[in-house]
């Protein structure tokens, strides 16, 4: 019903606005009813009357009729006409629109979204767009504050930036979590960042080894279907739905295979990855991208780049097949170790041999089986310098607890065992060949490092990573080793045993904003090649791993075994070097020379581990 505006005859009435009664107009107010002709024109008079009657010069009197007049006068060129007050129903019919406008998108986006995967996918992906940059901005937000703040003194800001640093840690955990996939393996790779970053961000991070999402039977079976071009129950006449593990890029599941009975794992990839991966790299990059730019004495760019680099490689299981298989060829007379062997390889699927165990550090299960840690250790060692030190031998670069395992074994079963363990080593997606001269410089570092010579670690700091200075030269020996400068310095203290005072030692000089020492460090390792920068890694998750066995050897014997493989790369080194500049009597002297150098290496490294037997002996 449409509604009319006017004055009511009345001079009683206040303005209200009128209802069409046929062709008669009802005033809401007094209830009378007049010709609507005649409403329009006493409207009009009765505006007019009105505006007189408030100015100064006007009578005190009260306003004459508006009907006195038989024509109206000219309208005042002030006036506008009230505003119309919509009643309760039309605000009712007008909410009640809305609503069903809302509710007819509401059901048309979500039949999009189920029925039309580009776009879901553009929904999901600007989803996730939105976690990562509001937890950007709040962390920025939050150190912009601290950094450009003043405090009385430098205890105030170190309290504050540590509350800043639990904050912003808690901000980013969830958008992890939130988001999942490759920001997952982001978090865990912060966990090991303990050189680097303050502790409130590398504890923080630590449920991110076991809290990762897991995807759904459906979406494994459409994936498996499409992969491999048959179902889940053709090739396997048992799997269980639920995964025995679950990381940030795969879970795992036990199934037995029809075509022999065989117990295999069957490591599934997360379905979703193919879809978000590209984006969450991008996202990731220009993160670390904005964060050098809002901080550029903080450059963190190299993780994203490192990031960037790796993901498409650990993807792609056909590589990782072709790493274990590799790695297990080049152990195979090392009794001590077990890499599951390679059933089946596809992109996104890898079926191999079921073998499980318990956690490497997990105590009480080594000595429910009377399994020395100390062997543990030694074993643990041998592995991974093998991997870094020998020609030819590739390096497992995500040693981190989760992708190593023992289990207890008869060793009268087997072959010429000396243990009655195995160590099994999983997840060989990421790997990197270090390149054969980088190997012996970080060989002829180490055994400077062992024998105390300071030049020969500075000349190889040099070689390895461009380091000049002294501060810098101590951050990254401290880095390559996880000791505080001054215990790498000391022979002494060097192969004792890294405690908690030390390593505290460590956080507060990277907290001290006086020093320079964080900023120092994050140059270097903004500029040292990707290489070195992924051997730091796996040191620092393999010096964890062996603190958590307890042994009671200390460093000593990890030490011993490095330099073992260390003399033996420098004696190589000299072969080649000999054979290529020198003939004649001068290549024998030479060759003779350099024998009897490595001789004297070897020796002095079986007293001294002949020493650490029979000290332990005493104990």
């Amino acid at each position: 019903m449409v509604r009319l505006l006017g004055h009511c005859v009345s001079s009683i009435c206040k303005p209200r606005p009128y209802k069409p009664i046929s062709h008669l107009v009802k005033c809401l107010q007094c209830r009378q009813q007049i010709p609507y002709q005649q409403v329009v024109v006493a409207t009009k008079k009765y505006s007019i009357s009105t505006l007189k009657s408030s100015s100064p010069s006007s009578s005190s009197s009260s306003p004459p009729s508006p009907l006195s007049s038989s024509s109206p006068p000219p309208l005042s060129s002030s006036y506008s006409p009230p505003k119309p007050v919509k009643s309760q129903k039309a605000r009712y019919f007008k909410y009640k629109r809305r609503f069903y406008i809302g509710l007819g998108l509401g059901l048309a986006g979500s039949i999009l979204y189920y029925s039309d995967d580009r776009f879901k996918h553009a929904v999901q992906t600007f989803d996730r767009v939105g976690v990562v940059s509001i937890a950007m901005v709040r962390c920025f937000a939050l150190y912009k504050e601290v950094l450009d703040s003043s405090f009385d003194t430098v205890a105030d800001r170190q309290k504050e930036l540590s509350k800043t640093h639990k904050k912003a840690a808690e901000i980013t955990l969830k958008a992890l979590e939130k988001n999942g996939g490759i920001y997952i393996k982001l978090g865990q790779h912060i966990t090991a960042l303990t050189y680097l970053l303050p502790r409130e961000w590398t504890d923080t991070m630590i449920p991110l080894q076991d809290r990762c999402p897991r995807s759904s039977v459906e979406e494994i079976e459409k994936m498996f279907e499409s992969d491999m071009g048959v179902k889940l129950q053709d090739i396997f006449i048992e799997f269980d739905p639920n995964p025995i593990g679950v990381a940030s890029l795969a879970q795992v599941h036990i199934a037995r295979l029809r075509s022999n009975g065989q117990k295999v794992a069957v490591k599934l990839q997360h379905p979703s990855l193919k879809e978000f991966v590209p984006i969450d790299v991008e996202m990731t990059k220009m993160v670390f991208d904005l964060m050098y730019k809002a901080f550029p004495e903080y450059p963190l760019t190299w993780l994203g780049d490192e990031m960037q680099n790796s993901i498409y490689t650990e993807l792609d299981f056909t590589k990782e097949a072709e790493n274990s298989q590799r790695t297990a060829e080049h152990f195979e007379e090392s009794t001590f170790l077990k890499i599951p062997k390679i059933v089946k390889a596809e992109k996104r699927i890898l079926i191999m041999e079921c073998v499980s165990g318990a956690r490497l550090d997990n105590l009480q299960y080594l000595k429910e089986h009377n399994i020395d840690p100390s062997k543990v250790s030694a074993c643990l060692s041998h592995i991974f310098n093998d991997m870094i030190f020998t020609p030819g031998v590739a390096l497992h670069c995500d040693p981190h607890g989760g992708n190593l395992a023992i289990r207890s074994v008869d060793k009268n079963n087997k072959n010429n065992s000396r243990y009655n363990f195995e160590i099994i080593l999983y997840d060989h997606g990421l790997y990197r060949d270090i390149p054969l001269q980088m190997k012996r410089d970080y060989s002829h570092f180490w055994l400077a490092v062992l024998d105390n010579d300071i030049p020969q670690m500075k000349k190889y700091a040099k070689i390895l990573a461009g380091i000049e200075g002294e501060q810098k030269f101590k951050i990254f020996i401290s880095a390559i080793t996880g000791r505080a400068p001054d215990a790498v310095l000391d022979s002494r203290n060097i192969k004792k045993k890294r405690s908690t005072e030390e390593i505290s030692e460590i956080q507060s000089q990277l907290n001290d904003s006086q020093s320079g020492v964080l900023e120092d460090l994050m140059e270097i390792l903004s500029s040292v090649p990707r290489m070195i920068l992924l051997i730091l890694k796996t040191n620092d998750l393999t010096r964890n791993l062996d603190e958590s066995l307890h042994t009671d050897l200390g460093p000593e014997r990890t030490f011993l075994i490095m330099a073992n493989y260390c003399a033996k790369g420098v004696y190589d080194e000299g072969i080649d070097t000999i054979n290529s500049r020198y003939r004649g009597f001068t290549w024998v002297f030479k060759r003779f020379t350099n024998w009897i150098q490595y001789c004297k290496r070897l020796a002095t490294l079986y007293i001294f581990d002949v020493s650490l037997k029979f000290h332990r002996f005493r104990l």
